[in-house]
């Protein structure tokens, strides 16, 4: 205790014999201030610092002294003739010659000051004594508002590059286009199992949905009646796809198996073996008779559809790929997968020409833009946007805290997401402005627990919206022809802007 009490005392000493001296000066020294300001003056200054002017008759010449001898030296031009021009602090006029007395601009000194100080009034001189004399408590204090200045000048700026207008607007959200809201229009009945997927025939006179029942069944679009159901897979049928260039079917089950039916005959034709485990999605190309899987044993296969061929095998992934969709344009295969990654592909090569790693939970629905270069991938987190060919991030969809299982979009750039829980979210696609929020009930005896939503797609008139649900049903929507932007006004607030870099 004694020893410290020492110390304490020896600290308090030492600061009380130097606290006096910490708001005065230095003193400075005459030679080094001079060969201080010659150095920074040839140093920064040497190229513009006096530029001579010839008076008419003479010629024009610059001379500079190789030694730092001295100030007067250094500032001193060889030709009293030459005038000089605005280059000197002291005088500042352009056209004035250096004098002796204006050569060279001193600090004022100690004695200086104090003359200064005697020759002002003296409720004056006592305001300037008391100015110079600084607590360190002001010091610090001082220090600590600089500081503070600087940290907030350097977050304003942050964000971009310096400018005089330090305080930017922020910015903020457009007005959303005005969407008619959907209402439930149709329930239709008829598997027994969860309906996992669904697909409209490219003459949108039918649909096709495949379920946990492991059948796949065939509808009539306008009517909603059964018109078909084909059986063979022996589990649950993942998802389902027809062919806009040929009377074909595909499917794909838990079963491991890949299936191409004839719908002239309505039998299996070619199966696709090479899954090792259950396959989750499949997808057709657009232009060339490919076929892409996606599998749970975290590879998607790309199959030549006629000869049955494994073109390539798709790795990388390190967990089940979810959702595959294909494209005419570069890249032509985008994969999501539960490693929570979205792999752009180059169908060619067989290999990843981009990886996006943005999602922090697993990806498990993708949708592409049917007009624009884009799409969004559907996760626990969010829904993110992007700009295709290399996957540039555009902005996320906030607000639908459940597990998405399945996005659509129309032309007119309505995004629905459905997700595990039961819930549509209605988007508008250029803002991100959640318009609509649906939660339909469940068909009677089902569990409200069963409410979720594994598929959804446009018809190809876009004016119907259909779903594949838990319950067992498909449900179909339309929108409400009655609506007005009057009697459904935009919600709409001109919020900030909250879009992650990630």
């Amino acid at each position: 205790r004694n020893f410290h009490t020492l110390v304490f005392r020896s600290l308090k000493r030492t600061h009380d014999m130097f606290v006096a001296d910490h708001a005065k000066a230095v003193a400075l020294d005459d030679e080094s201030h001079k060969l201080k300001l010659a150095v920074k003056l040839k140093a920064d200054y040497s190229p513009v610092l006096h530029m001579p002017v010839l008076k008419e008759g003479k010629d024009r010449m610059s001379q500079y002294p190789d030694g730092l001898h001295d100030n007067e030296a250094y500032m001193q031009p060889d030709d009293p003739e030459y005038l000089i021009t605005g280059t000197h602090a002291y005088p500042s006029g352009p056209g004035v010659a250096l004098t002796a007395d204006t050569k060279v601009h001193r600090n004022p000194s100690e004695s200086g000051i104090h003359s200064l100080a005697l020759a002002l009034p003296p409720s004056q001189a006592r305001q300037e004594s008391s100015r110079t004399a600084a607590t360190v408590a002001e010091i610090r204090r001082g220090a600590e508002r600089a500081h503070a200045q600087s940290t907030a000048l350097l977050l304003l700026e942050g964000g971009g590059t310096r400018n005089s207008n330090l305080l930017r607007r922020t910015p903020v959200m457009p007005k959303p286009q005005w969407h008619p809201p959907w209402k439930l229009f149709r329930v239709i009945s008829g598997h027994l199992g969860w309906v996992r997927s669904i697909a409209v025939e490219p003459g949108n006179q039918w649909f096709v949905t495949g379920s946990a029942d492991r059948t796949i069944k065939i509808w009539d679009l306008a009517s909603g009646k059964l018109k078909l159901s084909l059986t063979g897979h022996i589990s649950t049928v993942r998802g389902v796809a027809v062919s806009s260039r040929s009377p074909y079917l595909f499917s794909c089950g838990e079963d491991k198996q890949v299936k191409c039916w004839d719908l002239e005959y309505n039998k299996v034709i070619r199966h696709y073996h090479g899954h090792l485990s259950a396959v989750y999605d499949l997808d057709l190309h657009p232009t060339i008779d490919v076929l892409m899987t996606c599998s749970r044993d975290a590879t998607a296969r790309v199959w030549d559809i006629r000869t049955k061929a494994n073109v390539h095998t798709l790795t990388g992934h390190t967990n089940t790929v979810a959702t595959v969709r294909c494209q005419a344009a570069e890249p032509q295969v985008i994969t999501g997968s539960h490693d929570s990654t979205i792999r752009l592909w180059d169908l060619i090569a067989g290999k990843t020409r981009a990886t996006l790693t943005n999602h922090k939970k697993s990806v498990r629905t993708l949708v592409m833009h049917p007009r624009q270069y884009t799409f969004a991938s559907g996760s626990a987190d969010n829904i993110k946007q992007w700009m295709f060919p290399d996957g540039n991030f555009i902005q996320n969809l906030s607000g639908h805290n459940a597990i998405i299982n399945t996005l659509a979009v129309n032309s007119d750039g309505v995004l629905v997401s459905g997700a595990d829980n039961g819930t549509i979210h209605m988007w508008d696609w250029r803002t991100g402005y959640n318009f609509q929020r649906i939660h339909a009930a469940v068909q009677p005896g089902s569990l409200d627990s069963e409410s979720g939503i594994f598929a959804c797609v446009f018809d190809h008139s876009e004016s119907r919206l259909i779903t594949a649900e838990a319950d067992k049903t498909i449900k179909v929507y339309k929108e409400d022809e009655t609506a007005t932007e009057e009697s459904h006004p935009v919600n709409w607030k001109p919020e900030i802007l909250k879009r992650k870099r990630y």
